[in-house]
């Protein structure tokens, strides 16, 4: 199952070990090259070594047919001869040119998240460049981080009042924001909000002040800060016996039960 996140809160591969670093998988790379000249070899490198990752842009992100079509590859090419989406190519290979502290975030950031939730294993995970849709696609243990949404909280286009981007949104459309919105939305894949019936607005928020919780957790550093988070945060210093894996089994109780 797939599942596309917005930025708004909506690697290669590592074995077992907790300390194996963590290493983002340049795929936009490949991507930029074969969209921005229309080199063949790019686009046959795309399908061979990146099936999946390219079958999930072209299908489920960018939504312009199926990998199978005969002439997928001229609409895919096409689709990104746009000026806008061009600029924005340009820009994220620059801006994103070197990611070593990203591969270090993400690697301290994991081993902290299976310190605290052992069974859980690190995707692999990749960058890509979509069309200001998603933010971080989650699906079939891959993760993919669209750079295209992480330009900076005043880059032009984001201004425009064309797009509609909130001051709050543009704020978390930063470099500052992708291991956390990694390790926030993969736990969220991982412990969905539950379905118990018609679920009150209050017990979505908290289930999504638990994921929070435990990616400023992992991430050592107070990164979100809402009043649900801070209603876990309380609880749980407050039941030091509680361990991550019982905050996220533990069945929505409602707010009391977490002021307790």
């Amino acid at each position: 199952m797939l599942t596309c996140v917005g930025c708004e809160w909506k690697m290669s591969s590592v074995g077992e070990e907790k300390n194996e670093s963590v290493s983002i998988e340049r795929y936009d790379r490949i991507q930029s090259l074969y969209l921005t000249t229309g080199d063949f070899s790019a686009l046959q490198q795309m399908n061979t070594g990146y099936p999946q990752q390219t079958r999930t842009l072209i299908e489920d992100v960018l939504k312009i047919g199926r990998v199978n079509e005969p002439d997928i590859n001229v609409k895919f090419l096409n689709f990104y001869q746009d000026s806008t989406l061009q600029t924005i190519i340009a820009d994220a290979e620059q801006q994103y040119a070197d990611m070593d502290d990203l591969n270090l975030e993400l690697t301290e950031a994991f081993t902290q998240l299976r310190t605290m939730l052992p069974k859980v294993e690190v995707p692999q995970i990749y960058a890509q460049i979509g069309s200001l849709d998603q933010s971080v696609i989650v699906g079939d243990g891959m993760l993919g981080i669209s750079l295209d949404k992480y330009l900076g909280e005043n880059y032009p286009l984001y201004l425009r009042e064309d797009y509609g981007y909130s001051i709050e949104q543009r704020r978390m459309m930063t470099r500052r924001y992708i291991v956390p919105d990694c390790v926030g939305f993969y736990l969220l894949s991982l412990y969905p909000i539950p379905h118990h019936g018609e679920m009150r607005q209050i017990d979505r928020d908290l289930h999504i002040g638990k994921i929070q919780w435990l990616v400023n957790q992992a991430m050592d550093s107070r990164v979100f800060n809402t009043v649900y988070l801070r209603t876990i945060d309380a609880y749980m210093k407050r039941h030091p016996d509680v361990t991550p894996a019982q905050l996220l089994a533990d069945s929505i109780h409602g707010l009391s039960h977490y002021q307790k």
